[in-house]
């Protein structure tokens, strides 16, 4: 067997084990957000505290970017003070998370503040979006399940036990990934259609964004964001939506006097005519009891043949399987409109990668400890994603997904050699993606 004759054997040799993470380093060093952090958590330093709490939620971050899923797994990064300095004890971490979650409500609203100016910096120099088009904010809520009694933790609608909180994130499109902007944390039984959650939302997601980008904003949805109030609010904002739509009565009755001539192709994401699909404005059809929508309000519905074996729903007419949203947009044509609406599934792959990337559970018990760190998780995700964005843009490594990140680039060893004055991390040539490292570290490091 390949390996069984190689010995295993601890010693004193200067390896790093995460000689990849001198990126997501280097990252927050070139964004601000290093610095950031520091002067925004100054006041809950303690008196004679010796080490610095900025330091210390970003050392949190960086366990859970690498893979981390509990405070205790800070311990990779206090393993290797090399290449991450000195690092909080387990207990003094303990005691920081209970020093913000005391004041819950200012140590995020600080946290906050120090992503969104290390976001500006980001884009000002490599935007991920385009420069005049639309910045695209997807607005959705996952379940998180509890393995045991914590606060707040309450029964699910898919009949699990946890936490139902609601995200936002800006979608790069297909030729990059997202960013998470906020996370709302929520008991198991919220609601997933909460208007008022889901403005708070919005407008914490808006803070988070450069200002010159704000007033380009669409907000996407699922059929839970198709709520008067909450479109109302986004009109209100001068911005545009394209939320889903339950097919009910009004809808219903529209589309019963819907002509047949009115359905036109659909088309792929690509480009190309979808076989089996089309799509129809439904708008003039509505009934007068669908009132109280925001004006220009458009409602599109887009009918498709059902994959075999799928089972139509009570709402599904005649064989076609039946699926509406809302929108405040015009000019453009209804193909481009529900491709566009259509690709709100990017939300599921951020929501993937963030589970992935330490909301796979909320390892504490209290309430305002785990928003803590939900904003931890967020706060590692979008420091992964602005590696990418700085550090390989016209990369394929740019869409990877965190655990293939951590697979081939962070978690790869190498050897601290000290030379004179000069320390060097070398990692070896044989590794297959050694040069996208060395390259996106020197890239990093070239930023003021």
């Amino acid at each position: 067997m390949v390996g069984s004759g190689v010995h295993l054997k601890s010693g004193s040799e200067s390896l790093i084990s995460s000689s990849g993470a001198v990126m997501l380093l280097r990252a927050a060093a070139a964004s601000g957000l290093a610095v950031e952090l520091s002067a925004r958590l100054a006041p809950w330093r303690a008196t004679r505290a010796v080490h610095d709490p900025g330091k210390t939620v970003l050392d949190l971050a960086i366990a859970v970017a690498l893979g981390g899923d509990c405070l205790s797994d800070v311990a990779v990064v206090r393993a290797q003070p090399e290449l991450f300095g000195p690092v909080a004890s387990d207990p003094t971490i303990s005691r920081l998370v209970e020093r913000l979650a005391a004041d819950a409500g200012a140590a995020l609203a600080a946290i906050r503040a120090a992503r969104a100016a290390g976001r500006e910096w980001v884009w000002g120099h490599r935007s991920p979006v385009s420069a005049d088009g639309q910045v695209v904010i997807d607005l959705d809520a996952t379940l998180v399940t509890a393995h045991s009694e914590k606060e707040q933790a309450a029964p699910t609608f898919k009949r699990g036990f946890g936490f139902h909180p609601m995200l936002a994130f800006v979608d790069h499109g297909d030729g990059g990934t997202g960013e998470p902007l906020v996370g709302l944390l929520r008991a198991g039984n919220a609601n997933a259609n909460n208007a008022a959650d889901q403005i708070a939302v919005l407008d914490a997601a808006l803070a988070q964004l450069p200002a010159s980008a704000r007033s380009r904003v669409l907000v996407r949805g699922d059929a839970g964001s198709g709520v008067k109030a909450f479109l109302g609010h986004i009109h209100d904002q001068g911005l545009e939506f394209s939320v889903g739509m339950n097919i009910r009565g009004p809808i219903l009755e529209a589309l019963a006097a819907l002509p047949e001539q009115a359905w036109r192709a659909a088309l792929d994401p690509d480009g190309q005519p979808r076989e089996g699909a089309q799509v129809a404005e439904v708008t003039r059809w509505l009934p007068a009891s669908f009132a109280g929508w925001p004006p220009r309000t458009r409602v599109i519905v887009r009918r498709e043949q059902p994959h075999p074996g799928a089972q139509l729903r009570i709402t599904d007419i005649n064989g076609w399987r039946l699926t509406a949203f809302a929108t405040n947009t015009s000019g453009w044509r209804l193909a481009d409109l529900e491709v566009r609406h259509r690709l709100r599934a990017h939300a599921e792959d951020r929501i993937r990668c963030l589970k992935d990337t330490g909301l796979t559970n909320l390892p504490l018990h209290a309430f305002d400890k785990n928003q803590i760190w939900l904003e931890i998780a967020q706060l590692a995700y979008e420091l992964i994603t602005w590696t990418q964005i700085l550090g390989f843009p016209d990369h394929p490594a740019r869409t990877w997904e965190p655990k293939k990140l951590r697979l081939r680039l962070f978690a790869v060893a190498g050897r601290l050699i000290t030379s004179g004055r000069r320390r060097t991390l070398r990692i070896s040539k044989r590794w297959p993606w050694a040069d996208l490292i060395t390259n996106a570290g020197q890239a990093l490091a070239a930023y003021p």
